[in-house]
């Protein structure tokens, strides 16, 4: 079989303007696949209740339509018929079929919406903070030194993700969207918390912004002294590289980044990378060249997801693929407790092993990575073996970040479950309670 990118083009000539797909091009791009016509209908049944996003690029240099639907790249951005219960796909389905009102279709996924834990790790309730008159729109603080910030304007991505769990931010419901817009009231909370020494810019996708909103943003940060990292989460390097190369702000967008590092910040580069395919595109090799060159560092983080990237083969491939290109290995996460996290979930216990297996495999340069991570309620919990002591099989966990930064890195012991595939499935071993309860 010929590589899908075995003739990619050279890297200036995908400098062709961006384009989107939505789910009203989704029974063109599916029939492409090979679907039926009710594969089709249950397909469009699953995108009423979560969002489809796509664009030319990911479609011919990423895909690999020989092998679609089971091509991985396929999965990680076409909705799947089954990756809902097959009553909710069943009701949607009919709706569709009889084209019932916009209003009772939209009603009908949003009853299914709220069964999917739209805003898991009491993100909503928890970790909001109250400054001046009230709750700060779109800023979040879980952890004394990090804030997360989502921009009004990067509440969007070049391309979505089918296991995302930001999957609220794209639906249209306001009450389910963190956003905010006003950068000076995002430098006012960050002054006024001292133990404040690093800023996410996150979404949606930063990446998605001009560089003239995104430098609103963050050039009114760069003037606080605590700051030491500045961290914008993206997917766009893998699904449009052309942001840093081609597009007609990429030069700008550079030089917003090297002044960021001038001003004696770490600029972090959390770059989401799924799959080895993302890597492999010549625009992607430049792209990342002339970010680092601004003196960013690229990090690098995915969740493990079952049919695209279970397997330590493709971890390992992905890590040294990285590391060779000057990238840095961050995170392996678990699937989070939202959407669609059944038809994704790989168990606990198999992720450790094929973390081990590809972590083994790997040179230190690579082990730099982290995981298999559960970002949940408490903290950010890291799956670090599986022992037999005092004659019961356990997990041992600890935490690389906590709400309680006392339980950082302390071990702690979980029951051994073959099924877990999340902290809440877990049980205390050894004590009666885990330690943050």
């Amino acid at each position: 079989m010929t590589l899908v990118n075995d003739a990619a083009p050279e890297v200036r000539s995908t400098g062709r303007k961006f384009r989107a797909f939505t789910a009203k091009h989704l029974d063109e791009l599916t029939a492409r696949a090979g679907l039926s016509p009710e594969e089709q209908l249950a397909t469009r049944a699953v995108a009423t209740v979560l969002p489809f996003r796509t664009n030319a690029y990911v479609l011919e240099e990423l895909i690999d339509w020989t092998a679609a639907p089971d091509d991985p790249i396929y999965r990680l951005v076409f909705p799947q018929p089954d990756m809902l219960p097959a009553e909710d796909v069943a009701v949607l389905s009919d709706l569709l079929r009889r084209e019932a009102p916009k209003a009772e279709v939209e009603a009908a996924a949003n009853r299914v919406r709220m069964k999917l834990n739209p805003h898991p790790a009491g993100q909503m309730e928890l970790n909001i903070p109250s400054f001046g008159d009230g709750k700060v729109p779109g800023l979040q603080h879980k952890y004394d030194e990090t804030v997360l910030y989502f921009p009004k304007q990067g509440q969007t991505c070049h391309a979505y993700c089918t296991y995302c769990f930001r999957w609220a931010q794209f639906i249209g419901e306001p009450d389910l969207k963190m956003a905010g817009d006003d950068s000076h009231q995002l430098r006012d909370y960050v002054a006024a918390h001292p133990e404040v020494t690093s800023v996410l810019i996150t979404g949606g996708d930063a990446m998605i912004m001009g560089e003239s909103v995104l430098r609103r943003y963050l050039e009114p940060l760069l003037e606080l002294e605590q700051l030491e990292s500045i961290r914008i989460g993206t997917k766009s390097l893998a699904y449009w590289p052309q942001k840093f190369v081609t597009d007609p702000d990429a030069d700008d967008m550079l030089r917003l980044f090297e002044q960021i590092v001038e001003s004696g910040k770490n600029l972090a580069f959390m770059a989401h990378f799924s799959h080895p395919r993302e890597l492999e595109p010549l625009v992607l090799t430049e792209a990342v060249r002339r970010i680092r060159d601004t003196g960013a560092v690229i990090r690098t983080q995915a969740p493990l997801i079952r049919s695209i990237n279970d397997d330590p083969k493709i971890w390992e491939t992905m890590w040294r693929t990285q590391t060779r290109m000057g990238m840095v290995p961050y995170y392996m996460f678990v699937e989070r407790d939202t959407g669609p996290q059944d038809y994704f979930a790989v168990p606990l216990a198999e992720a450790y092993e094929i973390f081990r297996n590809a972590y083994k495999n790997v040179s230190g340069l690579s082990r730099t990575v982290r995981g298999p991570s559960m970002s949940a309620t408490p903290g950010k919990v890291c799956v670090d073996g599986v022992l037999d002591l005092f004659g019961e099989r356990v997990f041992q966990l600890h935490f690389i970040q906590c709400r309680d930064a006392e339980l950082v890195n302390k071990p702690f012991f979980a029951k051994y479950d073959p099924a877990a595939i999340w902290l809440d499935d877990l049980k205390p071993a050894f004590a009666d309670r885990f330690p943050w309860q």
